[in-house]
């Protein structure tokens, strides 16, 4: 195959990594607290022999918009939501994760946790346990959490040191490896759900962009093995 198919063929390999993030996306669309996610094309450039040079595509590097979600009223006690930027924390048995869905409820033991049965922490990395016997639950715009009038703790809410060290998991959680310290500007409101931050037009109109990308390069290297066939045949001839 010559320099030509090769880069098409790098170029068709991108196409294809973003046709199924694009299609992820759309699948969540209406996934509570998930992050809209995209990637980033780059360049590889190669020498070759006599000073040429040959370019080829690469789309190795993810990236997720923090754009913040619309925020869905439900009235439910446990329901939150933040507002700006910031996480909530819960623990996890691979360790602590970032996440902005905060569909939580208490379980047997009263620890508050989400729908994975993962634990909700305090600033402190602290499980957040509610009374069993509560009537009433508040939690403030910093996350305070009072039950029946009486000041319990705090749910925490957490921001990556280095934004650029997060790592997705799991569809609405993240992985930190640079750490996280608290959101102090973030703040926290009851009965809210923050919907996906997913554009589903202009995720549509992306994935209708990037079929017709991929639709073009697979013709080009089906005439490009056309003529490679075609030129063996007269050599043979």
């Amino acid at each position: 195959m010559e320099h030509a198919g090769y880069a098409t063929l790098s170029r068709q390999s991108g196409l294809m990594r973003e046709m199924q993030i694009v299609a992820n996306n759309i699948a969540n669309a209406a996934t509570t607290g998930y992050r809209q996610e995209g990637v980033v094309f780059s360049e590889f450039v190669r020498s070759m022999p006599e000073g040429a040079s040959m370019s080829m595509a690469r789309a190795q590097v993810r990236n997720t918009s923090m754009d913040q979600g619309p925020l869905t009223q439900t009235n439910g006690r446990f329901d939150l939501a933040i507002e700006g930027d910031g996480f909530f924390m819960v623990e996890t048995p691979n360790g602590q994760r970032l996440t902005r869905s905060g569909s939580f409820s208490p379980n047997a033991q009263g620890d508050l946790v989400n729908m994975s049965g993962f634990p909700v922490l305090d600033p402190g990395g602290i499980p957040v346990f509610v009374p069993p016997n509560a009537t009433t639950v508040h939690v403030a715009a910093d996350g305070t959490f009072s039950a029946d009038g009486k000041p319990l703790g705090q749910i925490g809410v957490f921001r990556p040191t280095d934004p650029l060290l997060m790592v997705r998991e799991d569809g609405v959680m993240f992985r930190s490896d640079g750490g996280a310290e608290p959101a102090d500007q973030a703040r926290v409101l009851q009965g809210f759900l923050e919907g996906s931050n997913v554009n589903a037009i202009a995720q549509v109109a992306r994935m209708i962009e990037v079929q017709r990308a991929y639709e073009m390069g697979q013709s080009f290297l089906e005439a490009e093995d056309e003529r490679i066939r075609n030129a063996v045949k007269n050599l043979l001839r």
